[in-house]
């Protein structure tokens, strides 16, 4: 299992087209081994300004789904 407090990646960030895409992957997910972190905070867990899925796998590795370019 990865441990995401040892040292190195902990974890890979990707933009996407849009809030809409963000969504589309979000509910694509458990299919494909992923669940959602933060759900009581999604799409929102980054921030006020943010529109992003937090999402980890079986072995701990995780992966953020961003809408659009940072700003």
């Amino acid at each position: 299992m990865h441990d995401r407090r040892a040292p190195g990646l902990n974890h890979l960030a990707f933009t996407v087209a849009g809030e809409a895409e963000v969504d589309r992957l979000t509910e694509a997910a458990p299919a494909r081994g992923w669940s959602l972190m933060f759900a009581d905070r999604h799409p929102r867990a980054g921030g006020p300004e943010s529109y992003a899925a937090y999402l980890e796998d079986a072995w701990g590795y995780e992966v953020e789904l961003c809408s659009g370019p940072p700003s």
